[in-house]
């Protein structure tokens, strides 16, 4: 058996962190390493998805799901507007291979993570 992702750890107490939302299938954090002034991260509760593609095909509805948390977030820190990214491979910077989304926000003028 792996060992449990770092997510899993923060989620069962092993491991500190602000959680700012928790469902029954999903849980949100502050990123430790912010790329804008909102920087929290949607993550399910299942370790079974590595990535945004296995979750899009495995369960959707977990995946909308997210969508909804990162929304709901956004409507609480950012005034109802968010970027959502999900990183997909190693190459592109996904560093826990345990699926997450990216929510970010509250960008001042010309200051668009990525662009």
């Amino acid at each position: 058996m792996s060992e449990p992702s770092i997510f899993t750890r923060i989620l069962t107490g092993e491991i500190p962190g602000e959680i700012l939302l928790n469902t029954d299938r999903v849980f949100a954090i502050r990123d430790i390493n912010p790329q804008a002034p909102l920087h929290l991260l949607v993550i399910p509760k299942t370790e079974q998805y590595r990535d945004v593609t296995e979750l899009a095909a495995g369960d959707p509805d977990l995946m909308a799901e997210m969508v909804a948390a990162a929304q709901q977030l956004a409507n609480e820190h950012a005034n109802g507007e968010y970027r959502l990214i999900f990183n997909n491979g190693a190459s592109v910077a996904q560093s826990v291979f345990h699926v997450h989304a990216h929510v970010l926000g509250n960008f001042t003028k010309d200051s668009l993570v990525g662009f």
